[in-house]
């Protein structure tokens, strides 16, 4: 295998710095002003255990019906808020409409014959056994009744909790069926964030009071309100549930809906370390860099970096000095220095 020389590494270096610095210029033509500065200073940041983690709602609901019939009616769109007790679907059950009419025509007959039981019982021409079977008839008639209403009623389906329509799994025209799910509810105050912890990580998971949690792709973070660890292990992956609970804030959680990925990070302690804001760093691949300052002349140097730390920016392991001062844009100050020369 042959051997790159060590001079070549850097001029490889250097011409990726240039292509990259090259890159930035035609990105940002409007730009005017000079750029923001920022120096980089030792400073206290909170260490995280991070584990992956899915966004579900605390109060969600799957609405089924409990007769069988074809959907008539449907009222209702994904992502439409509903109120408790608002009209969802209509479902066409005239069979149990005619059970309950059957069940409400048998509850007059027994009410009338458990009067007429009682006339005669009074006039002492049947036996009080005759009484107590027309008492026990009654209160059948009655339960029967009571039970194919309920039934009919079922025939409307309505919204168990106040919400967002999460999804629509029926139809206009589909055959509903008892259990079937038809429409699923979710309440958007009350969200949480469920991770998965290994192991051999719970012990630290367990010392944290409380966690944040971090959408990658947006680059937001949140303070979780409270922080519960289910007390079981999963004896096939041996990972114990935690939950992290989002504030309550309906700004905080707008646009933050069940089924989205996040990273959650458990405090576990605190150290000082240099950091940059992520507007900062620039990225072409594997290369990342950043604008150092100084003397009024921006250079463009290649820097290591580490994870994100518990405020949303990055840790940096190589390529940075306490003191420098970085640029905040550096789409802009690639701009300014091609204006210099």
């Amino acid at each position: 295998m042959r051997t790159i020389p060590h001079t070549h590494k850097r001029e490889w270096r250097s011409l990726a710095l240039s292509a990259l610095a090259c890159a930035l210029l035609p990105l940002a033509a409007q730009a005017q002003g000079a750029a923001a500065l920022r120096s980089v200073e030792p400073r206290a940041v909170q260490l995280t255990l991070p584990a992956e983690a899915v966004i579900e709602a605390t109060r969600q609901a799957v609405v089924a019906t409990q007769v069988s019939g074809r959907i008539v009616e449907v009222k209702v769109e994904a992502g439409q808020q509903v109120k408790a007790g608002q009209v969802l679907m209509q479902v066409d059950a005239r069979e149990a409409g005619e059970n309950a009419a059957a069940a409400r025509a048998q509850l007059v007959q027994a009410e009338a014959n458990h009067r007429r039981t009682q006339n005669l019982f009074k006039q002492k021409f049947v036996s009080q056994a005759a009484l107590d079977q027309a008492e026990a008839a009654l209160k059948s008639a009655r339960a029967q009744a009571g039970a194919a209403g309920a039934g009919a009623s079922h025939a409307t389906v309505t919204a168990p909790l106040a919400g967002i329509v999460a999804l629509r799994h029926a139809e206009l025209g589909d055959l509903a069926m008892p259990g079937k799910p038809l429409v699923t509810v979710f309440d958007p105050k009350g969200l949480r964030a469920i991770a998965s912890i290994p192991q051999y990580k719970l012990k630290d998971a367990q010392r944290a009071a409380t966690a944040k949690i971090e959408f990658p792709e947006t680059r937001r973070w949140l303070d979780g309100a409270r922080v519960e660890i289910l007390p079981t292990v999963d004896a096939q992956s041996h990972t114990a549930t935690a939950r992290v609970y989002l504030p309550a804030d309906a700004e905080q959680l707008k646009d933050i809906v069940p089924g989205m990925a996040a990273r959650v990070h458990f405090v576990v302690g605190e150290a000082r370390k240099l950091t940059v804001p992520p507007q900062a760093v620039v990225r072409r691949g594997e290369i990342s860099a950043v604008y150092v300052v100084a003397d009024g002349k921006a250079r463009l140097r290649q820097v290591r970096l580490g994870e994100a730390v518990a405020d949303g920016e990055l840790e940096v392991l190589a390529g940075l000095a306490a003191g420098e001062q970085v640029s905040l844009d550096p789409v802009k100050t690639g701009i300014e220095m091609k204006q210099a020369k």
